[in-house]
Protein backbone atom coordinates (compact mmCIF):
# COMPACT_ATOMS: atom_id res chain seq x y z
CA UNK A 1 0.00 0.00 0.00
CA UNK A 2 3.15 2.61 0.96
CA UNK A 3 4.31 1.55 -2.93
CA UNK A 4 0.98 2.56 -4.32
CA UNK A 5 1.01 5.74 -2.40
CA UNK A 6 4.59 7.02 -3.12
CA UNK A 7 4.03 6.28 -6.89
CA UNK A 8 0.52 8.67 -6.56
CA UNK A 9 2.55 11.23 -4.88
CA UNK A 10 5.45 11.43 -7.66
CA UNK A 11 2.84 11.63 -9.82
CA UNK A 12 0.80 14.36 -8.32
CA UNK A 13 4.00 16.33 -8.03
CA UNK A 14 4.76 15.82 -11.92
CA UNK A 15 1.29 17.19 -12.74
CA UNK A 16 2.28 20.31 -10.59
CA UNK A 17 5.64 20.80 -11.93
CA UNK A 18 4.10 20.40 -15.63
CA UNK A 19 1.71 23.12 -15.17
CA UNK A 20 4.73 25.32 -14.69
CA UNK A 21 7.15 24.25 -16.89
CA UNK A 22 6.89 23.98 -20.61
CA UNK A 23 9.33 23.13 -23.59
CA UNK A 24 9.65 24.99 -26.98
CA UNK A 25 11.99 24.77 -29.91
CA UNK A 26 14.22 27.32 -28.19
CA UNK A 27 14.50 25.59 -24.97
CA UNK A 28 13.12 22.07 -25.11
CA UNK A 29 12.47 19.90 -22.20
CA UNK A 30 14.29 17.36 -20.45
CA UNK A 31 12.30 14.85 -18.87
CA UNK A 32 13.67 11.97 -16.30
CA UNK A 33 12.30 9.03 -15.38
CA UNK A 34 14.02 6.57 -12.76
CA UNK A 35 12.91 2.95 -12.65
CA UNK A 36 14.83 0.70 -10.50
CA UNK A 37 17.10 -1.20 -13.13
CA UNK A 38 17.78 2.02 -15.39
CA UNK A 39 17.31 5.67 -15.75
CA UNK A 40 15.66 7.19 -19.48
CA UNK A 41 15.98 10.80 -20.43
CA UNK A 42 13.81 12.53 -23.53
CA UNK A 43 14.46 15.94 -24.52
CA UNK A 44 10.68 16.76 -25.82
CA UNK A 45 9.75 20.25 -27.50
CA UNK A 46 6.15 20.67 -25.86
CA UNK A 47 4.98 23.44 -28.84
CA UNK A 48 5.00 20.41 -31.37
CA UNK A 49 4.25 17.52 -28.79
CA UNK A 50 7.54 15.78 -30.47
CA UNK A 51 10.39 13.92 -29.12
CA UNK A 52 13.43 15.93 -30.38
CA UNK A 53 16.12 12.52 -28.57
CA UNK A 54 15.80 10.23 -26.13
CA UNK A 55 18.62 8.44 -24.28
CA UNK A 56 18.59 5.77 -21.80
CA UNK A 57 21.15 3.05 -19.69
CA UNK A 58 19.65 0.65 -22.39
CA UNK A 59 21.57 2.67 -25.24
CA UNK A 60 24.16 0.75 -26.54
CA UNK A 61 26.60 3.69 -26.01
CA UNK A 62 26.52 3.06 -22.40
CA UNK A 63 25.25 -0.59 -21.48
CA UNK A 64 28.45 -1.99 -22.79
CA UNK A 65 30.09 0.71 -20.13
CA UNK A 66 28.26 -0.18 -17.15
CA UNK A 67 27.83 -3.32 -15.10
CA UNK A 68 23.92 -1.69 -14.18
CA UNK A 69 22.07 1.12 -14.76
CA UNK A 70 20.52 2.29 -12.20
CA UNK A 71 23.22 3.68 -10.36
CA UNK A 72 24.89 7.41 -10.02
CA UNK A 73 27.78 6.68 -12.41
CA UNK A 74 25.09 5.09 -15.29
CA UNK A 75 23.70 8.13 -14.91
CA UNK A 76 26.50 10.43 -15.12
CA UNK A 77 27.15 8.41 -18.50
CA UNK A 78 23.72 8.84 -19.37
CA UNK A 79 23.83 13.30 -19.13
CA UNK A 80 27.31 13.16 -20.82
CA UNK A 81 25.99 11.10 -23.83
CA UNK A 82 22.56 13.42 -23.60
CA UNK A 83 24.60 16.24 -23.80
CA UNK A 84 26.56 15.88 -26.63
CA UNK A 85 23.58 14.75 -28.99
CA UNK A 86 22.13 17.88 -27.64
CA UNK A 87 25.37 19.54 -29.17
CA UNK A 88 24.72 17.61 -32.36
CA UNK A 89 21.53 18.69 -32.82
CA UNK A 90 22.14 22.27 -32.33
CA UNK A 91 20.72 22.87 -28.54
CA UNK A 92 22.56 24.86 -26.05
CA UNK A 93 19.72 24.88 -23.01
CA UNK A 94 16.67 23.17 -21.91
CA UNK A 95 14.28 23.60 -19.09
CA UNK A 96 14.83 20.53 -16.61
CA UNK A 97 11.82 18.53 -15.54
CA UNK A 98 12.83 16.30 -12.63
CA UNK A 99 9.51 14.15 -13.31
CA UNK A 100 8.16 14.81 -9.65
CA UNK A 101 11.66 12.86 -8.02
CA UNK A 102 13.71 14.73 -5.70
CA UNK A 103 16.71 16.36 -7.12
CA UNK A 104 19.06 13.80 -5.38
CA UNK A 105 20.83 11.04 -6.43
CA UNK A 106 20.85 9.63 -9.93
CA UNK A 107 19.02 12.74 -11.17
CA UNK A 108 21.31 15.28 -9.71
CA UNK A 109 24.11 13.25 -11.06
CA UNK A 110 22.34 13.17 -14.58
CA UNK A 111 21.26 16.75 -14.24
CA UNK A 112 25.30 17.68 -13.29
CA UNK A 113 27.11 15.53 -15.36
CA UNK A 114 24.58 17.58 -18.56
CA UNK A 115 25.93 20.88 -17.54
CA UNK A 116 29.23 19.64 -17.27
CA UNK A 117 29.32 19.71 -20.70
CA UNK A 118 27.79 23.40 -20.90
CA UNK A 119 24.19 22.80 -21.86
CA UNK A 120 22.40 25.62 -19.91
CA UNK A 121 19.30 24.98 -17.79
Amino acid sequence: MVEVNKKLARLKRHRRIRNKIRGNSERPRLCVYRSLKHIYAQVIDDEEGRTLLAASTLDPGIKDRIKYGGNIKAAEQLGSLLAKRLKEKGIEQVVFDRGGYLYHGRVKALAESVRKENINF
